[in-house]
Order: structure tokens, then C-alpha cells, then sequence
């Protein structure tokens, strides 16, 4: 017997003893009142070793079609590839209602769906290899989702993937995910906030689309610890966030620690705004802006322990246009000093760098420019402290013009302003004698101690 909206709430108004409800031993499932309907009246088992799919589907269908909740008391159900259509609504209790996946390529998929919520559930992969792009959750074209107060844990592919769609994905633990916690392909303004990712591979959480344009999503205080390299070396792979292709989308206020590669990663990105987020014990660059990169907005961030601590950078091959303000960026490793490391803050063109902080870089504390890839970059107002190179402007040929004035350096021991050339310094110390070949520099009012 089909059950819509009007019979429930009838049933619901009837109260819990009247002969109206069925009963519990006929097929048809048992109203709970306004709560929607309870799964194990489906034939569903709660903790039986058997595969619950078909039972759970057609649980699924019948509160999906009656835009009624779908409750799964506490318990483990063996599940894979459920269909979740518009109006699907799951809630289990917080810790105690798991999904382990059967033989599938996700345990709950969506395409063309509306308003789907997934609320204090456990997934659960048990380690099982999932297909390439799929996610133990993975929705495609689905729009007003919701992941609330979920774990999602020991994935084989990917944890929660979502493609062309827009919702949220908040409170959720994501844990152990070989091929990255949560990934947003071609997303819709979607918000993803208070996570923890922990222990997972290849990336935390990814935002990339297909082709460069707008996305506007949202990667807002989350927290994501050890992020690890999988099948290849650094680049879009070990990081905490990563950003691509996808225009308008703001990182903030997330906390990230001990990965391979770098905390946020954005990469051919227009207006990307990463501000207020704490990095630290990273294998790579804390904030990395990178090849064709425009209008990157780095502020309020705090970098400890990486190898250089922020790089906007790429200028040959359209990276440009950045204002990196109020940063603090302290303790570097003294690991790396190679092309590209060992650096408290590298911008190349079209940049505003003001009010940062930088302590304990082991190559410069602020370079400008690599080589001839330098244009109109101004460096005000700093404090740079123990350094060998304070503050660095390329000085090679075919390098544009920079202005350096009103910054406080202390304890460059090679020098506080040099010229150079990529990483190596080719001048004397230009704060206190500025070469006259150098035109297009402007250094001013620095004071060196």
C-alpha cells in the first residue's frame, strides 16, 4: 500500500493507538507520527550480516516519494549502490547507525536529484577499492543536499564526491580516504564548512572544475590533519585544499596540518581569497598560488614549519595580480633550500605585499620577482626578522619595476634589500646604497637594524 503525505499526516493526527495504525507484521511500513517512517518496517535487518540493499531501497523510495524522513534505529547495515531520489531524507543516530558497503562502486549515489539529506550516519568502506572518481557518497547533479554530522570512513576511492551540484557538506569526519576526503567537481555556490579530515591521501578537499569559471563554493573552518602523497610527487596531489580552475571561491579560517604538499593550493584561479587559516608542519609551500592565477587575496593567514611559507608565483605564464596582507609566516624548514624553498614570502607581478610578519626564513624572507618575471610590485610596511636575505627584488634583465620603502628588517646577515637574480643575490645590500643602474627600483625609508 502506497503511503503519501495526506494518509501520514492522518495517521500521525490519529494518534499511536489508534486501530488505524497497521501492523508491524504486514508489508506495509509503520507510521512514526510527524518523525517519518522507521526502516526496519521495510524488512530491514539492523545489524544482520546480510545485504540490506533491496529492503533499504525500497525504504528509501517510499519516504522519498512521501517527503517524509527515512530513521535507521542503531546498527550495521551491509549496503551498496542505494539510489537516493529528490526528497530522500536519512537520519540514523549519531555513532551508532553505520552503512558498510557491500560489492559497489558507492554505498549512496544521486543524479537529478532535489533536496537530499544525509544526517548522523556512518559510512563505511572498509578499505574496499572503489571505481576511479567515486566516492562512498557520490552526487551528481543534485541540488539543496545536505551531509550533516556524518562519518565517513576508510574509503577505497574518493569520500564524499560531488559533481555539478550545489548544497552543503558540513559536521562531517571524513577519515582515511585513499584518494581524498571530500571532492566538488563543477560545484554550485556549495558551502563546506566545520569538517574534520583526518589520515587520508592525494588531497582533504578538493574544488576543481572541468573547465576555468565560476564556482563560488565555500571552504569555510575546517579541520585537516595529515593529508599524504599518493601515486606521484606534490603539485595537485598532498594537499590540504586545492583549488582549480574555478573562479570566486573563498578559503577561510580552516586549520591545516602535516601535509605532504602544501595547506591551500590554488592553481589557474581568478579571484581566490584565502584569509585567516593556521598552517603548519607542511612538506611543501604553506599558500600556493600558481600557473595563471589573477586577483588572489592571501590575508590573516599564519604558516609555521613549511618549506616556504607563501608563493604567488608563474608570472610567465599569466599569474598576476595579488595583494598578500597581515600574513605571519614564521619558522621555516631548514630543509629545503632549493629552487623555490626556503623563502618567507615570493611574489612575481602586479602584487601588493603589506603589514606581513615573516621570522626565520632560511633563504629570504621576501623575494620579488624570478629572473625577468617581475612587473610593478610594492613592498610596504613589513617586519622581516632573521633572514640572511631580508627582502629580495630581481634586478636581471628584463625585470619591471618594484618599490620597497617602510619596512623593518632585522638580522639579515647577507644583507636586508638585494638584488638578485632567481634565488642568488647579485648586488650589494641596496638599502644602503642603491646601485643607480637600477631605475626601476624604488627603496626608501627601510629601517635596518
Amino acid at each position: 500500500m502506497a503511503i503519501d503525505r495526506r494518509e501520514l499526516l492522518g495517521l500521525s493526527a490519529a494518534g499511536a493507538g489508534s486501530t488505524l495504525l497497521p501492523s508491524p507484521s504486514r508489508a506495509t511500513p509503520m507510521p512514526l507520527g510527524s518523525l517519518g517512517l522507521d526502516v526496519t518496517h521495510f524488512g530491514v535487518n539492523p545489524g544482520s550480516s546480510d545485504d540490506q540493499s533491496q529492503a533499504l531501497q525500497r525504504a528509501i523510495d517510499a519516504s522519498a516519494a512521501a517527503r517524509v524522513p527515512l530513521w535507521l534505529p542503531a546498527g550495521t547495515y551491509v549496503a551498496s549502490d542505494l539510489v537516493l531520489p529528490s526528497g530522500a531524507q536519512l537520519y540514523g543516530i549519531r555513532g551508532a547507525t553505520r552503512l558498510l558497503l557491500g560489492y559497489g562502486a558507492s554505498i549512496a549515489a544521486s543524479a537529478q536529484a532535489d533536496q537530499v539529506t544525509l544526517q548522523g550516519l556512518i559510512f563505511d568502506g572498509n578499505g574496499q577499492p572503489l571505481p576511479e572518481g567515486r566516492g562512498l557518497i557520490s552526487l551528481r547533479q543534485t541540488r539543496g543536499m545536505r551531509i550533516f554530522d556524518c562519518t565517513v570512513q576508510q574509503s577505497g576511492g574518493i569520500g564524499i564526491r560531488f559533481e555539478t551540484s550545489e548544497g552543503e557538506i558540513a559536521h562531517n569526519t571524513i577519515i582515511g580516504a585513499a584518494k581524498g576526503a571530500i571532492h566538488a567537481l563543477d560545484g554550485r555556490g556549495i558551502v563546506i564548512a566545520n569538517n574534520t579530515v583526518l589520515n587520508c591521501a592525494h588531497t582533504g578537499i578538493q574544488v576543481r572544475r572541468s573547465r576555468a569559471g565560476d564556482d563560488g563554493t565555500q571552504v569555510l573552518a575546517n579541520r585537516i590533519e595529515n593529508v599524504v602523497v599518493q601515486d606521484g610527487d606534490t603539485g595537485q596531489n598532498g594537499n590540504g585544499i586545492s583549488v582549480l580552475l574555478a573562479a570566486n571561491v573563498i578559503v577561510a579560517d580552516n586549520r591545516i596540518r602535516n601535509c605532504s604538499g602544501s595547506a591551500v593550493r590554488g592553481e589557474s584561479n581568478w579571484n581566490l581569497h584565502v584569509r585567516g587559516n593556521t598552517a603548519s608542519a607542511l612538506g611543501g609551500i604553506g599558500i600556493h598560488v600558481v600557473h595563471g592565477s589573477e586577483g588572489a587575496v592571501i590575508s590573516g593567514n599564519s604558516v609555521e614549519g613549511a618549506a616556504t611559507g607563501i608563493s604567488i608565483a608563474n608570472f610567465n605564464e599569466g599569474g598576476r595580480l595579488s595583494v598578500c596582507q597581515g600574513n605571519l609566516v614564521r619558522n621555516l624548514s631548514r630543509g629545503k633550500i632549493e629552487a623555490g624553498f626556503g623563502i618567507g614570502i615570493a611574489v612575481e607581478a602586479d602584487a601588493a605585499v603589506t603589514g606581513n610578519v615573516v621570522e626565520g626564513a632560511p633563504l629570504a624572507g621576501i623575494l620579488v620577482g624570478w629572473g625577468q618575471f617581475q612587473r610593478d610590485v610594492t613592498v610596504t610596511g613589513n617586519v622581516v626578522r632573521a633572514a640572511p636575505i631580508g627582502i629580495g627584488v630581481s634586478v636581471a634583465p628584463g625585470a619591471g619595476s618594484a618599490l620597497v620603502a617602510h619596512n623593518l628588517i632585522a638580522g639579515a646577515s647577507t644583507g636586508a634589500v638585494m638584488g638578485m637574480d632567481r634565488d642568488k643575490a647579485i648586488t650589494g645590500d641596496l638599502a644602503r646604497d642603491l646601485e643607480s643602474r637600477f631605475a626601476q627600483l624604488t627603496v626608501s625609508g627601510n629601517r635596518v637594524r
